[in-house]
This record gives structure tokens, sequence and C-alpha cells, in this order.
């Protein structure tokens, strides 16, 4: 699959929005749908999201939600656990550096670490075993250690301010920066709930956030709302949750959606159709479902506009602080399955982004692509060798393997395997 057929325009992956430059400004008094919905509409659906007391005691007291521990700077962090949740319906072992440190490292563990790993889930590699991850891979290809700070559920804010605080404590020359698809829009979330249910093994807390007004290009930057216990006492009762939340993006984002799916005939698209002119999206609103394809294409964007913030912010920071950085673009089967029938990419600009800046970048995606023409069986079966949700130990070894030329270029000096003043010999 040719990446440059990938089209910029369909950014809402194939639903025939094209974001296109701004074609003018509305009154500034003028409401967007957004700002249309009512206190009754967002205490409503906040209220749907409620914790109970029992449900917050337990997870302080770890008796429930067994993913995730309260961190009062991140939001969470994670458990020494065991999940059945492995190949062939096995358990998976993960086990953390005490007392909030990086996942069990195993291959050339007592040598000094000149690599660092940050991201999501693909980073933590969620679904295998400690020694099975693709930092572990990669150490025993190289004969040196990698330190994995990867957090499942993290996006890429979160990710960057761990950063910022790891490279303080054990700092590292090189740093891998892995990009999730659905990290994006969790730059925007304060409350993760607010867009996952929360389920048995983890209560989908909040967490540090991004807020970015996409039609003036600037940003903010927001700590976790609930330091402490008693702060999420508030998240049980709905009056302090809708004073914490009542103006939240993502929360009147999903609030859009569910007005549109009412397919309510009394709708008036002025207030959406504002929203789309202040923000250069331009399409048709003559349905409701047409505008629940615009309400998601904002947030897209606003969810994109966020990443590429961040990724300038590690590029500065590495710059500062004489370190490379090495990102690395990783998805789940569902997008790869969906980027191959369409033949276009909804997260297109990151990559055009990354590379117009001429950064070192591994694009797991396009690594795929380019390997499935070697096959001669249907996708789905492909993509099934190395997915069981997250990367099974197959998928991890292909992404240590996708990552491992672009990572020896960048060190210096060469990791032993690949250094030409390597005795050779009997030992």
């Amino acid at each position: 699959m040719d990446r440059r057929k990938f089209t910029k325009t369909s950014l809402a992956a194939g639903i025939g929005v094209s974001i296109l430059p701004a074609s003018g400004m509305i009154p500034e008094n003028e409401n967007t749908i957004l700002d249309s919905i009512t206190e009754k509409e967002m205490r409503q659906f906040l209220s749907g999201l409620l914790y109970t007391k029992k449900e917050v005691d337990d997870y302080f007291a770890d008796k429930a939600f067994p993913f995730s521990k309260h961190s009062p700077e991140f939001g969470w962090l994670l458990r020494d656990a065991y999940f059945r949740d492995g190949v062939n319906n096995s358990i998976s072992v993960y086990n953390y550096a005490k007392p909030d440190g990086e996942r069990l490292m195993s291959n050339y563990a007592d040598k000094p670490c000149r690599i660092n790993t940050y991201g999501n889930s693909f980073t933590q590699c969620h679904q295998v075993s400690d020694h099975e991850t693709w930092q572990e891979v990669l150490a025993g290809n190289i004969q040196e250690p990698l330190k994995n700070f990867g957090i499942g559920g993290w996006g890429v804010y979160q990710a960057y301010l761990r950063m910022l605080k790891e490279e303080k404590r054990t700092p590292s020359e090189y740093i891998i920066f892995n990009i999730y698809s659905d990290d994006h829009y969790r730059n925007l979330d304060a409350w993760r709930n607010i867009r996952r249910a929360k389920h048995q093994q983890f209560i989908e807390p909040p967490l540090p956030f991004m807020k970015v007004d996409l039609k003036n290009k600037t940003y903010s930057e927001h700590k976790n709302l609930t330091p402490n216990k008693e702060d999420f006492y508030k998240l049980c009762d709905i009056d302090e949750t809708y004073k914490m939340f009542k103006d939240d993006f993502v929360a009147k984002i999903r609030i859009a959606h569910n007005k549109s799916d009412e397919r309510n005939e009394n709708l008036d698209f002025k207030e959406i159709h504002a929203l789309t002119q202040t923000h250069g999206i331009e399409t048709a609103l003559d349905s409701n479902t047409t505008m629940s394809k615009v309400v998601s294409t904002y947030h897209r964007e606003c969810a994109l506009f966020s990443t590429k913030i961040i990724i300038e912010k590690i590029e500065k920071f590495a710059t500062e602080n004489n370190k490379k950085v090495l990102f690395v673009l990783s998805y789940p089967a569902g997008y790869l399955a969906q980027a191959h029938e369409e033949n276009l990419r909804w997260d297109q600009s990151i990559i055009d982004f990354i590379t117009s800046k001429k950064l070192p970048l591994v694009d797991l995606g396009q690594a795929h692509f380019n390997e499935y023409k070697q096959f001669n069986i249907e996708f789905k079966d492909y993509l099934a060798k190395y997915f069981i949700g997250h990367y099974n130990p197959l998928g991890n070894m292909f992404c240590a393997q996708a990552c491992s030329g672009k990572l020896i270029e960048m060190l210096n000096p060469k990791p032993a395997p690949y250094n030409d003043g390597t005795k050779l010999g009997s030992f």
C-alpha cells in the first residue's frame, strides 16, 4: 500500500467530510451546537457516569478495578497483575518496579540503559508477559536494556508528562515515543469515563488533559481534577460532578452525538453550521447523520491538533537536553483493516507532520501494509497472526523488528552486535 495514496481530505475516515482551510469568520456571539447544550442535558449525561462510594473505597483499597492504581499526578499507574488475556487464553504476568516505575526488565537489565520508551498500552505491551514485550525483543537483539514506561489508557499528553518526570529521575540519551491511534483523543479527555464505560478491571478515572482552540490555534494544559480520594468522592454526586465537568469539551461532543442519534426533526442546523464554518469544515448540513459526522470530524481535528502540539514540545525538550527521539505510530487491527479496505488513513496529517519535520519515524501501519504484499491470504487472516486485541508475542516481535533498523541507525555508538570494533572469537 502506497502511503502517498492516502488523501489528506478524508480525516473523517471515509465519511465524506472534507477538512479545508477556514473560509471565513462568524460573529463571536453566535452559538455553536456545543455551546447550546443545556444544563439539563449535561446533568442527564453525567448522571449515567457516576461512581458509587463503594467503588471508590474499593478502588483505593486495591479491592476492585485491578488494572490500575490511583496517581494524583497522572490519574493512574499500573499494578502488578495476572490477567487471563494472553495468546491461547493464557495468563499474562505484569510486574513493575516499585513504587511507580517501569515494567520489569529482564534482558541485560544489569547494564546501563540509554533508551527509555514512553506511550500507551502498545508501549506497556498489554496482553503479553514481562519477557515477551517488544522492548525485551529489542534488548535481546542489541544486547542492551530498554526501559518501558508505557501505561495502558494514556494518551500522548500523559505520556509526555511522564517523560518529563522520568527523564529527570532516570535520564536516557534516546527516547522511543509511541503514539497509538486513540491517543490523539485521549489528550482531550479530562475523565476517561466520559468516552469509555467503566468495567470490572478499570474504573476509567480522570487524568491530566489539554484544551484546544482550533479556531485560534491555541491550547492550555490542565492537571488531574481528582488528585485525592476526597475529590474522587465528588464523582459520586451529580452536583459536584456537574461543577467539574459542566463545560467539558468531550462530554459536549458525546451529547451532540446523542442528540443526532435521536433523529430529532426539529434540530436547528444553524448552530452546527456555525461550528463548521468557524473551523473550516465544509459540508452540507441536511440531516442528523451529517451533523454527527461533522461533530466527529471536529473532535478528530481538535485531537490531531493537540498531538501536533505535543510532538513539538517533545522535540523542543529533546533538543534542549541533547536527546534523540524515535516516534513510533501503532494501530489496532480494526484501524488497519479499514485503512487497507478504503486506501486512506484518518491520521494522515500526523504522519505528514512528523515527516515534514524530518523526525525519525516508524509507521507500523505502513510496515504491516508493506509486509502483507508478501502474503496470499485475506487481510483479516494476516492481522490474526499478530493481534489478540493488542499485539500477541509475534506482534511484539514484528514491532521490534520494524523499529530496529531506525533505532540502530540513530544509536551512537552502535550497540555491540552492530559495532564493527567488537572483537569476535570464543568466549
